[in-house]
């Protein structure tokens, strides 16, 4: 008899306090009973970008109230549920810390099974929760503070193909919006001005083309839309909207064709493997960006390989993806103690040399 799993999933890790139920039959496609997702922008709009103390104090406010909207949603009582799944790294230590702590007690008390979720993994895996592709599949992750091609072989197989040695896309869009004077999160701010703007009024370079592998950089890019900005202010005493708009436009796009180019090479080597049907998967809040998802669908079309992308409310920070991830690792009989930690550096290729090197808390990607 097919044995069907009901998890809760906590997701803490950034500036998004979240819960989410997800049950599925096996053998057969998962659903998301439910998904409550309380974010904290607008405690952060003054400051230009995530205060890590003031999230954590707001995960510690809203992990309950999630958790128990998500229960209401689903209809489901602790009692209806087979194991509980929360973030337990990457991310800012103390909303992660939260979340920890908030499982374990859920645990504690209902004498339910905990199990600890890489945010990553979560991400990687959202392609199966939303369309159920199977193994293995390559998967661009592209977000606030990550960007790295894997081949997703299972839940916790992963291998890393490359990634960002800087900056991530998104850490480059919001100091762009911070350097133009945009509201955050930057990603949606720019790409609604760069529908405005002119793309090729501005060259920006696409950083690491001249490289053969599948590495990215992304600083070196927003330090030259700074420049341009800084010479335009120059020259005419302040920026008009189209100038702003210009600037997003050529910005964007040069993150497009690196992006785009980056993938063409990932999938070359992915499709070395031969899988049996090919397909390439991009997550993570970037995921959400609509010129980006073009231009990968394209590279896909040339290829001859299937192009999935989940809606854009699995592409930010969400607890559906946590609970689906702790689903695959509860089937292969994963289970974590209340001695589980909260760990802010977890990368998913482990045999992979650090892309952005090590600490004392370990390799960062």
């Amino acid at each position: 008899m097919a044995q069907t799993l009901t998890i809760l999933g906590l997701e803490s890790s950034c500036d998004d306090t979240a819960a989410a139920v997800v049950r599925q039959t096996e053998g057969e496609p998962a659903q998301v009973l439910s998904s409550i997702v309380h974010g904290q922008t607008e405690l952060h709009s003054a400051y230009g970008g995530v205060v890590p103390e003031i999230a954590a104090r707001a995960h510690a406010e809203k992990l309950d109230i999630c958790v128990r909207q998500a229960l209401e949603e689903a209809g489901l009582e602790l009692a209806d549920l087979d194991a509980i799944a929360v973030t337990a790294g990457p991310g800012l230590i103390g909303g992660v810390m939260s979340g920890v702590m908030c499982a374990k007690g859920l645990s504690a008390a209902t004498g339910l099974p905990l199990i600890g979720v890489n945010h990553l993994a979560g991400h990687a895996l959202t392609p199966r929760l939303t369309d159920a592709i199977a193994y293995p599949y390559l998967m661009l992750l592209v977000s606030g503070g990550h960007c790295q091609y894997l081949i997703v072989h299972g839940p916790e197989q992963f291998t890393r193909l490359g990634g960002t040695i800087d900056d991530a896309p998104g850490e480059a869009f919001d100091k762009t919006a911070r350097l133009l004077g945009l509201p955050q999160p930057g990603g949606p701010s720019v790409e609604a001005e760069a529908r405005e703007g002119d793309p090729d009024r501005f060259r920006f370079p696409r950083p690491l083309l001249d490289r053969p592998d599948c590495n990215l950089s992304f600083s070196g890019l927003k330090t030259a839309l700074m420049r341009m900005r800084d010479q335009i202010v120059a020259e005419k005493g302040g920026l008009t909207r189209q100038d702003r708009a210009d600037l997003c436009a050529g910005f964007q796009q040069a993150i497009v064709e690196t992006l785009a180019e980056k993938t063409r090479r990932a999938l070359s080597r992915y499709m070395e493997e031969n899988p049996p049907e090919p397909v390439v998967a991009v997550a993570g809040g970037v995921a959400a960006n609509t010129a980006i998802r073009s231009a990968l669908e394209s590279v896909c079309a040339e290829q001859g390989a299937k192009f999935t992308a989940p809606p854009h409310s699995l592409c930010t920070d969400n607890a559906a993806m946590i609970a689906y991830a702790g689903l695959e690792r509860f089937r292969t009989g994963a289970r974590d103690g209340l001695d589980l930690t909260a760990r802010p550096r977890w990368p998913l290729d482990k045999s992979s040399p650090a892309l952005l090197g090590s600490g004392k808390k370990g390799a960062k990607a």
